[in-house]
Formats: C-alpha cells, structure tokens, sequence
C-alpha cells in the first residue's frame, strides 16, 4: 500500500478542522470496541468451542479489506458524506448514492436507538430502576447537546469513555494472567474446536458473529472534514485502530477460553465478569456494569456524531433539502442534521424490540461495504491532483468477495427488512427530487432565467 505524492493542499470546508490524529484514532478505537464484545464470548463459544481468538483474528482480516478500501477514497475525496460520496462519483447515479447514503443512515441510526435502550435497560437498572423508554429519550437528547456544542468537545468525551471502555478489557486479560502465572486455568482450550463440525465452518461462522465486533471504523469517514491533514493522518489512525481492537479482542478471547470452558461462557449473560470471577480477583459486579454503560453511551455518541455529519454531507449534495446542511456560525456544527437525526432516533425506541432490526443495521452496513469496494476499483481510472493513500488491488477485490460471503449468512425475514427500508429511501428520494424540481420552478422568472437564491447557513 503506498501514498501517491504530489502538493498537498487542505479542501475548503465550513466545518471547523480539530480533529488531530491522536483524537480520530480515539474516535475510531471508540466506535469500534463498543459494548458488544463484553457480551460476545458466550455466543462465540457455542459456535467454535474454545477457539474464541480463530474467528476473532478472521474478522479483523476481513474488516481490514474493507478499511482498506475507505482509506484510498476517503483520502482522495476527504468531503463529508462517505460513501455516498464515494457511489455518486463512481456510479454517477443520484439514485445509487442516495440508496447508499441512506443505508449508512438507517443502519446508524437505528443502531443508535438500539444502543439508547440498552443503556437505559438492564445496565442502568444495576444502579437505579427507571422506565426505559422516558430515559432512552433523554439519553439521546443529552447526547445531541453535547454533540452540538462541537466536534472538539464530543471528541474529548469520547477519549475519556475509550480509555474506560478499553480499561474494562485490560482488567480482563491481566487478571488472567495472574491467574495463569498461578497455575490456574486450561491453555489447552484455545484449540478445543466443537463438535460435530469442521473446524473450518465452525471458524467461518464464528467470523460472521465476530464482524459486527469491528464494525464502526467506517463512521469516521463522515468525520473527515474536521481532520487536520486528512491524508497522512487519516490511514494511520483508522489501521491503527483496528489493529489496536483486534489484539485486545484476541487477547480476552484467549483469556475467556483459557478461564472457563465454552460450556460455561455459553450460559452466562455476561461473560467477562464470569471470567474475572472464576479468577479469584475480587472486582465487584457494579464495576462491569458501569463500563458496559459508559462504552454503551460512547458508541451512541460516536454513531449520532456519524449520522449528522452525513446528513449534512449528503445535504451538501443536493441528496437531501439543503435545510439540513445549516452550520451554527460559532461552534462549526451542523445542527439542523443533529436535530433532525435525533428525532428520528427518538422514535425509534418507541418500537421497544429491536432485534431483528439491528440485524438488517448489518446487512445493510454490508451492502455499503460492497459499494464502497466496488467504488474503489471504478475510480481507479479518475485521478486527482493532490496526494492520497493507495490500497493494493487485490483488496478491494476480496473486500468485494467478503463482503457477498457474508451477505449469504443473512436471514431471509432479515432481508424483507432491508428491502423495505430501501424502498422508503427510494420514495423519499423520488418526493426530495420533486421537491427541488418544485422549487426550481417557483424561484425562476418568466424569462426562464433563475434567480440567484443563495441559502444562508443560519
């Protein structure tokens, strides 16, 4: 992979630039690790027995593929809006990155209602019983606040909840470590494979499990207006993040199995603590129990951050009313796409259950993941003056070939979801045309010649 050189100039943005590497990579690593790995070995070990590192080392070599591929286009066109940034300029359909755009909406949106009830449910009642819906709300209001007053102050919240989050996982490992240096536990587990089954499936479907654990690099693609020196930092922050996650998850994976057989792990609800447990080490309950909210609380924040800012992106556009691209003149945020995003979050709890729609978040994540390859390959024919990172060929080639394989491991009733959602977007994409087309009309003269309405940004 190499980094295509010629003079180097900052694209003019009206975002506010104050994300420095040490800060995105924060972000990256925040999104990434979430709260799901505190819950993922117990499901793991049903799947590959005491091989828990195998899939988890699988996933991160698939996700790499991808990230590969978000590392060359978000270099060489650092504009907000991600991929759907990348679909307009490879596919030259609005349709197509709209679709795409609106898939990367859906998805986090959802996943941030999704991540609200959680945080509002069983962690939050370990300290206080509160109806969830009422707090879920407030949660996402709370959110949306500290996500309008600026990008720097989100960014140094979720530096202080990543390192707690991240600390979680340490304790983890290194309590086993003394409990191994002991004489405790089983190493022999780590290649127990299940069975009944070939280890090479029982690995393969461990990694469909253990990729939605990686996924959220690619929410720092709608942050890349608000990155100094977008191109030298932007690669070393999004690889060094993954490969920082994926050691940390192979190393409690090894722990996990190493502590307690896969029998064990499968019937607990939460199977780190299970592990610290079983070490002996005396860390009270609550203490995991406020990890787990505080990475709950990040990933929403992260994930509204997101969707704002690609709200906005698409907004600048054209994709979306040009209403939802207004930036506060002060702080630099695009408060219009925050409010909006959030009510629609808000709404979301309302619907209580939302499991099989945090599946449909992943598949439609994947769907985005397939355009994004594919846009990789399509644009290598378009070249631009200003240097960028430059991912060998064959990634996007077997991030393409990823990205199909796990598509096939999605439940039919998941993909009557997706298809609905997409034709939503296909309607509001037809109504947002008309709209423009509309409005074209009401603002020209007789002549035929459009007068000059330039919008204000608020």
């Amino acid at each position: 992979m190499t980094t295509e050189t010629a003079p180097r100039a900052e694209t003019p943005t009206r975002l506010r630039r104050a994300i420095t590497g040490p800060l995105l990579f924060a972000f990256i690593l925040g999104d990434v690790l979430g709260a799901g790995i505190y819950a993922l070995m117990g499901v793991l070990s049903a799947k590959v027995g005491g091989m828990l590192w195998a899939p988890l080392l699988l996933a991160l070599l698939l996700a790499l593929l991808t990230a590969g591929s978000y590392a060359e286009l978000v270099t060489k066109y650092p504009r907000a809006g991600g991929a759907a940034v990348f679909a307009e300029r490879a596919f030259r359909s609005p349709l197509v990155s709209f679709l795409v755009g609106f898939s990367m909406l859906a998805a986090g949106v959802t996943s941030a209602a999704g991540l609200a009830i959680a945080f509002s449910g069983d962690y939050l009642s370990t300290f206080v019983d509160l109806p969830t819906i009422p707090v879920a709300i407030v949660f996402l209001a709370v959110v949306a606040l500290l996500n309008v007053r600026g990008i720097r102050e989100s960014m140094g919240a979720n530096l202080v909840m990543t390192a707690i989050e991240l600390s979680g996982l340490v304790i983890v490992v290194v309590v086993v470590a003394i409990f191994v240096g002991g004489g405790g536990g089983d190493v022999s587990r780590v290649t127990q494979a299940p069975e009944g089954t070939s280890v090479a499936v029982a690995v393969l479907s461990g990694a469909v499990i253990a990729y939605y654990s990686f996924v959220g690099f690619e929410t720092s693609a709608n942050m890349i207006e608000e990155v100094k020196d977008p191109r030298r930092t932007y690669p070393r922050a999004l690889f060094g993040a993954l490969f920082t996650a994926g050691a940390v998850y192979v190393l409690v994976g090894l722990a996990s199995s190493i502590t307690l057989p896969s029998s064990e792990l499968q019937e607990s609800s939460g199977p780190l603590l299970a592990v610290v447990e079983a070490t002996g080490v005396s860390i009270p309950s609550w203490l995991f129990s406020l990890i787990a909210l505080i990475a709950v609380a990040n990933g929403a924040l992260l994930t509204m951050i997101m969707v704002s800012r690609l709200t906005y992106g698409m907004a600048e556009q054209g994709l979306l009313p040009s209403t939802l691209g207004r930036v506060l003149p002060k702080r630099k945020t695009p408060w219009v796409a925050i409010l909006t995003t959030t009510l629609v979050a808000m709404g979301l709890t309302l619907v209580g259950d939302l499991a099989t729609l945090a599946e449909t978040v992943v598949l439609l994540l994947l769907i985005v993941f397939l355009s994004v390859n594919v846009s990789v390959l399509v644009l290598r024919r378009d070249h631009v003056e200003q240097d960028h990172f430059r991912v060998w060929t064959f990634v996007p080639v077997l991030g393409v070939a990823s990205c199909i394989l796990l598509l096939t491991q999605q439940r039919p009733i998941v993909w009557l979801f997706g298809a609905i959602l997409l034709a939503v977007g296909g309607v509001l994409y037809v109504v947002a045309r008309w709209g423009r087309k509309h409005a074209e009309k009401r603002n020209s003269r007789p002549d035929g010649v459009a007068v000059d309405n330039q919008e204000g940004t608020s």
